[in-house]
């Protein structure tokens, strides 16, 4: 499986848009090689310099899908809660220096089936067992403070 986005590379910048010193909206993203019999798919976003925090959950998202558009990652499958403590996207945001934010989807042999809100390691949780396949993309992220 492959994951890409239009609004940056693997190892590139993440425009300022899509963090909480933008209009910190979720970026486009794109997957390709989805295996057959994928039920459902999730999206883990996570800050490995912040020891982990986690920036998104979303589970359930229709095992069908190929892409979700800027902003409505939110709409297309099942938000969860992140380290910010609210539901959905929350942007790169890092206190000093530059950090790494690793995207990870997840093709799914079943839904996970949890209610909105839920906290990444219970999505972890139901999804193991079920991960047919991974792909990643990281991107980093600067303030300009």
């Amino acid at each position: 499986m492959r994951l890409t986005s239009e609004a940056f590379q693997d190892g590139g910048a993440i425009p300022a848009r899509y963090t909480c010193d933008g209009e910190d909206v979720s970026p486009p993203l794109a997957w390709d090689g989805v295996p057959d019999g994928t039920q459902a798919l999730a999206i883990l976003v996570e800050d490995p310099d912040a020891r982990g925090f986690v920036h998104w959950v979303l589970a359930d998202i229709p095992g069908e899908a190929l892409a979700m558009a800027e902003g409505e990652g939110d709409a297309v499958g099942t938000p969860g809660r992140n380290d910010f403590r609210r539901s959905g996207w929350g942007g790169p945001c890092p206190p000093s220096g530059e950090h790494r934010y690793v995207f990870t989807l997840y093709a799914l042999s079943q839904p996970v089936g949890l209610p909105e809100g839920t906290d990444a390691g219970a999505v972890r949780s139901r999804m193991e067992g079920h991960v047919m396949a991974t792909a990643t993309l990281t991107g980093v992220y600067r303030r300009n403070r």
